[in-house]
């Protein structure tokens, strides 16, 4: 299962939406002066970090899954006999049901869709949470507006800066010599990680770096220097950090990387992407958060969660965080990192008649780590009898997809400037994590 694609930037066209270090046309008009093989780069440090960060903040993997996907299909509610009247083709069935493919029970109400298999040996150890009616409260089913209400932490479409790239802002780095802060592996840079500092986006670690010919690389790396340095300080700066960060990257050597405890992935882009996460990761450059984006989750048509669309996409789902698990885990990771899963809103609670559902509101996120406290669905279950749906069909969200987030900020990522992070809102605290 594939991303969402976006068309990639002219090498230009050099660094971000936001310009290079936020320096806008002077730098984009510097960069234009360059030859065509300047890389797309916003900041990078000369020093390489040995340092790694401070044991007391995790490393965050915000993973947005674009589409809407069907919380309904992931984690069943087979307690529900709504559920099954809703969906006379679409639901899955009961773990105790006689069928071959069914539920696996969690808690005696919720189950797991079987493509999701992988995924319960993380969950029985304590390590993944699933948090069920949660989303945003805002009633938008436009794709559009909901991920950018999402993104930014406030449904607000004037506010063009993402709750996590505030979080970056408003906290120290864990290593103040780190070449970069934050990593999108995406073509651009998401909303989620907008306004971060020493923030780029990375779509292959392998293909980042200077365009042109072996033989030539020395020599493009002095222009690089020496086109720079009569520039103001801060440009001069960050284009002499260039050449560092792309020595991170080639001393990463990701095609080569060997994922630990057996760790597999998949030939996907999604998987592929987690892979890359934990290799920065485990490479320790002072990284502090990532973002990987996983499209394909609006299934309008012949969702079939058993074996169609749904059951591939919530398969490439859990083969890829099953791997990112035990290569992290066995490589003594785990216990640094926080990864979340959201995406903008989930599905209606009836199935349509091209056996698929259409756009809902409540939904389930999923998070992961050694200091989540898991084994469990956190909830404030609304039910899914007619009189308690969101407008009739939806299922109602009963907890702020800000209240997990807030406490991950704070309590994993040591950030209490809340009020920044996420504008004009008051988190209540749900017990996710440790802290």
């Amino acid at each position: 299962m594939s991303g969402p694609r976006f068309k990639g930037c002219s090498e230009y066209e050099t660094l971000s939406r936001r310009g290079f270090l936020g320096l806008g046309a002077k730098a984009a008009a510097l960069a234009a002066l360059g030859p065509s093989w300047l890389p797309n780069v916003k900041f990078a440090s000369r020093d390489r970090l040995d340092a790694m960060f401070g044991e007391e903040r995790d490393i965050i993997v915000s993973v947005y899954l674009r589409g809407g996907c069907d919380g309904l299909s992931m984690c069943v509610p087979f307690g529900e006999p709504n559920y099954y009247t809703a969906r006379p083709q679409l639901a899955i069935p009961r773990p105790d049901s006689s069928a071959t493919q069914k539920a696996i029970n969690l808690n005696g109400f919720f189950g797991l869709a079987p493509a999701l298999q992988p995924l319960k040996s993380i969950y029985d150890a304590g390590d993944l949470l699933i948090v069920h009616a949660t989303g945003s409260r805002d009633e938008t089913k436009s794709h559009f507006d909901a991920q950018h209400f999402m993104e930014a932490g406030k449904p607000d479409k004037r506010l063009w800066t993402g709750w996590l790239g505030r979080h970056l802002s408003t906290a120290p780095p864990m290593s103040p010599a780190a070449p970069v802060r934050g990593v999108a592996l995406t073509h651009q840079v998401p909303l989620t990680v907008e306004g971060g500092p020493k923030t780029l986006p990375l779509s292959t670690l392998q293909d980042y770096k200077i365009g042109g010919f072996d033989e030539t690389l020395e020599g493009r790396r002095n222009w690089l220097q020496n086109a720079y340095a009569a520039a103001d300080a801060a440009l001069a700066n960050a284009a002499a950090n260039v050449d560092a960060t792309l020595q991170m990257l080639a001393n990463l050597n990701f095609q080569n990387y060997t994922p630990a405890g057996g760790a597999v992935y998949a030939e996907n882009e999604f998987s592929m992407s987690l892979k890359a996460a934990a290799a920065l990761i485990r490479y320790e450059a002072g990284i502090e958060a990532l973002h990987i984006d996983f499209g394909g989750w609006d299934t309008h048509e012949y969702q079939f969660p058993l074996d169609g669309q749904m059951a591939s996409l919530m398969d490439a789902f859990a083969v890829g965080l099953r791997a990112f698990y035990t290569d992290l885990q066995a490589a003594g990771f785990m216990n640094r990192v926080t990864l979340v899963v959201v995406s903008e809103f989930g599905r209606v609670l009836a199935q349509n008649g091209s056996y698929g559902t259409d756009h809902g509101h409540g939904n389930c996120m999923w998070l992961m780590g050694g200091n989540v406290i898991g084994n469990r669905v956190l909830t404030q279950w609304p039910g899914l009898a007619p009189d308690q749906l969101f407008e009739g069909q939806d299922l109602q969200v009963t907890i702020d997809y800000r209240d997990i987030l807030a406490e991950v900020v704070q309590k994993r990522l040591g950030n209490s400037s809340l009020s920044t992070v996420f504008p004009e809102f008051t988190p209540t605290f749900r017990g996710a994590v440790e802290g």
